[in-house]
């Protein structure tokens, strides 16, 4: 059975204002349309990870084993507000043509789709994007998990991720056992920056969230990767990353910006060969490969929220 998404745990707690908020938001983030993700009562709990196991082995007759145990590891996995506020001035809503509730309604879209794009980068830099926020896919991929494109053009930097979902693996959190909410827009007075009032409509945005990843590895990444010659993404740099998961690990999505996936249809173009006579293709014609929708049978997913202005590290 396929995983809940953030856009199916909206819709399963019955929170209706919501379900239009969040299909602003996944449009902004894919991210969040694709990692799974799970409700919690509190905004916090622990997880054990086995780091390693008893000694094992043959013997001869009448000779004995060293006896030994597991190892564990205790990880906390926090959720961390995530705010959002909307002030509508009541003269503006009401002047609206189509009237206050549609003006709300595209202001509640704004703020969906702010989030989308808030919670995605942070999904990726984590602490990088907002110290305030989750730790994001960079800090939690493992140093041997990484591997170098080679680039060296700074500010020009890119990263892609190779990443395994589930409840061991990688997922969304939500705390508070709920989604993002944003309640019915209510009428408030607003002090403006030089102490005059106005009457509003207002709403507050709020959500408890925090990314999970039990397993050390679980992600995998490419850095340096940038438009220097030979420094783009490759099937066979994709090739190395997915060397680099255990034996019967297959990652469940490759995240990549735009640039990259037009790396890699590019290395993907083949080049026609011909004699240069009559009706013949011609000595050399690049035929382009399809846009890319996977690598190696695993889907690729394209964000706007991997930036190319990655520092070079």
């Amino acid at each position: 059975m396929p995983s809940l998404n953030l856009l199916d745990l909206t819709k399963l707690h019955g929170h209706a204002r919501e379900v239009g908020l969040i299909e602003s938001v996944v449009s902004a983030a894919p991210e969040l349309g694709v990692i799974p993700g799970r409700t919690i009562r509190g905004t916090s709990y622990k997880t054990v990870d086995r780091s390693s196991l008893p000694a094992t082995g043959f013997t001869h007759a009448n000779e004995g084993i060293a006896p030994g145990k597991s190892s564990f590891g205790m990880k906390l996995v926090e959720c961390y507000i995530f705010r959002g506020a909307i002030n509508v001035d009541k003269a503006v809503a009401m002047d609206h043509e189509d009237g206050p509730a549609v003006l709300q309604r595209i202001e509640a879209e704004g703020v969906g789709r702010s989030a989308g794009i808030e919670i995605g980068r942070q999904i990726f830099y984590g602490t990088a994007e907002d110290a305030k926020g989750f730790p994001g896919l960079k800090e939690l991929c493992p140093a041997d998990m990484t591997l170098s494109a080679g680039g060296a053009q700074a500010g020009e930097g890119s990263s892609v991720y190779a990443v395994k979902f589930g409840p061991q693996f990688v997922q969304m959190i939500y705390g508070g056992n709920s989604t993002m909410q944003l309640p019915p827009f209510r009428e408030q007075s607003i002090t403006d920056g030089a102490g005059g009032q106005y009457d509003a409509y207002v709403s507050n945005l709020t959500a408890w969230v925090g990314l999970q990843c039990v397993h050390p590895y679980a992600i995998g990444r490419v850095k340096n990767l940038t438009n220097e010659a030979n420094k783009g993404l490759t099937d066979s740099l994709l090739a190395d990353l997915l060397a680099k998961f255990p034996v019967g690990f297959t990652p469940d999505a490759i995240f990549m910006s735009r640039r990259s996936r037009t790396q890699l249809q590019k290395s993907r173009t083949v080049v026609l060969q011909g004699n240069g006579k009559a009706g013949d293709v011609g000595s050399a014609m690049g035929a382009v490969a399809p846009l890319p929708m996977e690598a190696f049978g695993i889907p690729i997913i394209t964000t706007d929220n991997l930036l190319n202005t990655e520092a070079i590290g």
